[in-house]
């Protein structure tokens, strides 16, 4: 009940309701994961045209991750403690995505494949999603790509940081990018798990924020926000395009596994066995 609807009369107290003080009250798992659900059922109801252009400005804004980085690399020079600084800013793209309710290819390993455990005829309908996002979030990382490598808005040195980080990016051995895209998408999942069940725009920044930071400074792989870097790297002529799309399957299969078996089947049988 509201607070505006309690009615008190003069010189008497009365206890407001008990649903009122649960509202305030940490969220269980069951909770949690029925808001998950619900956040599923909205997001595979929407039209294509809706989820291309939001996958689109999804990817498009997560290149905020390497071009702030690299901003501050430019500026700070490449010192171990001006990497640290830098990397402080890593998690700008993924807040401006999060908050700003842009599709995300990664937290689609959480959202739509929760609520098939529950309810399994969503099964063709997260297919769907999935189709639209995922080409959707690379595109508009090529789209950032472009803007930074074939214009002018980058100045010289904070472009090449920008493409050395994907060229980096690139290098580790298939294993290394697999199991790095593992841990890279069970700590998005995780992200947008907690978000779920955060009572505020202060307590979602925090954990965004703080969650992925790790991924930047251990440089997991994530299929979207190290595309922006990669694809940078090839249109400077630093990565083949051949390079970039096996780091992409590897990446991509990597986050599909950390996110749906570290965080959803594994949430799904707290709430399941609770």
């Amino acid at each position: 009940m509201p607070l505006r609807d309690i009615k008190v009369e003069p010189g008497v107290e009365k206890e407001a309701p008990s649903s009122t003080q649960r509202d305030l009250d940490r969220p269980t798992a069951n909770e949690i994961y029925e808001q998950v659900s619900r956040n599923a059922r909205r997001e595979l109801r929407r039209p294509k045209r809706a989820l291309a252009l939001s996958g689109i400005v999804g990817g498009l804004t997560m290149g905020l991750t390497g071009l702030s980085v690299s901003v501050i690399s430019a500026l700070l020079g490449p010192s171990p403690w001006a990497q640290f600084v830098a990397l402080l800013f890593y998690p700008v793209g993924f807040m401006a995505v999060i908050l700003g309710r842009g599709q995300l290819f990664t937290e689609n390993t959480l959202y739509p494949v929760a609520l098939i455990l529950v309810e399994r005829r969503h099964v063709w309908e997260t297919v769907r999603l999935w189709a639209i996002v995922f080409p959707a979030n690379v595109a508009g990382a090529f789209l950032f790509a472009l803007l930074a490598a074939r214009t002018k808005a980058l100045q010289p040195d904070i472009l090449h940081a920008l493409a050395q980080a994907g060229v980096a990016a690139t290098t580790p051995g298939m294993r290394q990018i697999f199991w790095s895209g593992v841990v890279g998408g069970w700590i998005i999942a995780m992200v947008a798990w907690l978000v779920s069940g955060s009572h505020s725009i202060t307590g979602s920044v925090a954990i965004i924020w703080v969650l992925t930071f790790i991924v930047g400074l251990g440089h997991f792989a994530h299929c979207i926000a190290t595309s922006g870097e990669i694809l940078a790297a090839v249109l400077s002529h630093g990565v083949t395009v051949g390079a970039y799309f096996r780091w992409l399957l590897l990446a991509t299969s990597g986050n599909i596994v950390g996110g749906v078996v570290l965080v959803t089947l594994l949430e799904y049988g707290q709430v399941k066995l609770d």
